[in-house]
């Protein structure tokens, strides 16, 4: 195996801790083009190993770890990888299979529904070997069919193109999934990511035990999943708003197939806040899009999520219930809880936390990599 070595000047690399990357700054010298998306070993200044990674050249993040010690990239050792990932979920019908860096496989993120995999190879290592990969997950799910899921902006920081297909070549059809007894009409090759927000499963149906009789705003509802799962628990009324009239058209499809009463709306949530000051819900719930694409967007995410909060905290009713989300990245835990707490406190209501929440157990958190957690999350009584 090819061998890279990082710079004497590289003392804060975070490799030097642990963490699985390192970047085009922190090397002593570049490998050749061939070493493009191959395995190679890192050293530090001094020679001592730090374990095996995908390489690029391309890309800012030149090295991405897969091994702690020498190991070769081949067929042998994805089979060995996707083993253990595997091995550490549920079998469910409907999951998360590999989730990249938490599962030691940078770049690779493969989801389950019922018998499709949906697969997401996001570093050229992983692209190269995409064919074996699909194969590896199909056998072991006894999948019919294996989409490549390949539009995600991130792949051109690593050279690679934006290309969606099937493993046999034949396009796949949209279809109805049923999920924790939901179904949903599922378009995995058109809908957002990989089809379905799968790491607020466990969400949907926890919010879903507070809503029987209450009033219900689905905030940022996509497919209506929060909602649905409320008016099957029994809500007096559900309401999901989201700016995309896509997917309010497939929320009201998936509302009428399951036979539940919820009526969708396709507007800005903000300005809904802002027409509809005195409406009054008994529950609440909040789970946009990341407003922090990068560290330099926080400050203004931090303003959008209080301004969110704060409205929903003056809409709800003595006693109700608000779950709110992020899934910015780059917004703490920390900062999140700090932006809960100035939003009650300027709506001059007394808030108590209920519990908070993070990502299911198919999408770990790896601590020493704050890259693998995202997704945080509160349910809050207020009075």
């Amino acid at each position: 195996m090819l061998e890279l070595s990082l710079s004497r000047d590289a003392r804060n690399c975070r490799a030097l801790n642990g963490h699985p990357w390192v970047f085009a700054g922190e090397i002593a010298k570049p490998l050749p083009q061939e070493a493009d998306g191959t395995g190679v070993i890192l050293r530090d200044a001094r020679g001592r190993l730090l374990g095996s990674g995908l390489y690029n050249g391309k890309s800012s993040i030149v090295w991405r770890r897969y091994a702690r010690d020498e190991a070769e990239f081949d067929a042998t050792f994805l089979k060995e990888a996707i083993a253990k990932a595997l091995a550490r979920r549920d079998s469910e019908a409907v999951r998360r299979l590999v989730w990249s860096e938490a599962d030691e496989l940078p770049g690779l993120v493969a989801d389950q529904y019922g018998d499709v995999v949906v697969l997401q190879t996001l570093t050229l290592g992983m692209e190269k070997h995409a064919a074996e990969i699909a194969q590896i997950l199909k056998t072991a799910t006894n999948a019919r069919e294996v989409l490549f899921r390949n539009d995600a902006p991130g792949r051109r920081y690593e050279g690679l193109e934006s290309v969606v297909e099937t493993l046999s070549g034949t396009p796949l059809t949209p279809f109805w999934q049923e999920i924790d007894g939901v179904a949903y009409y599922l378009d995995l090759a058109g809908g957002q990511k990989t089809g379905f927000y799968l790491d607020q499963r466990a969400q949907h149906r926890r919010v879903a035990e507070f809503a029987k009789g209450r009033r219900v705003l689905d905030g940022f509802c996509n497919q209506g999943a929060f909602g649905l799962q409320c008016a099957k628990a029994g809500a007096a009324s559900v309401l999901g708003i989201d700016s995309s009239a896509l997917a309010v058209a497939q929320a009201r499809a998936n509302a009428q197939k399951n036979g539940l009463a919820a009526e969708f709306l396709a507007e800005n949530l903000f300005d809904y806040f802002t027409e509809k000051r005195e409406e009054i819900f008994d529950l609440i719930v909040l789970d946009p899009p990341s407003f922090a694409r990068n560290k330099a967007s926080v400050p203004g995410a931090l303003r959008g999520y209080k301004e969110l909060n704060l409205r929903a905290m003056r809409m709800l009713s003595p006693g109700g219930i608000l779950a709110t989300y992020s899934c910015s990245k780059s917004v703490t835990r920390e900062m999140y809880q700090e932006v809960l707490t100035a939003a009650a406190l300027d709506a001059g209501r007394r808030v108590r936390l209920v519990e908070l929440s993070t990502q299911p157990k198919d999408h770990p958190a790896i601590l020493g990599i704050p890259e693998t957690e995202y997704l945080k999350g509160a349910i809050l009584e207020v009075e």
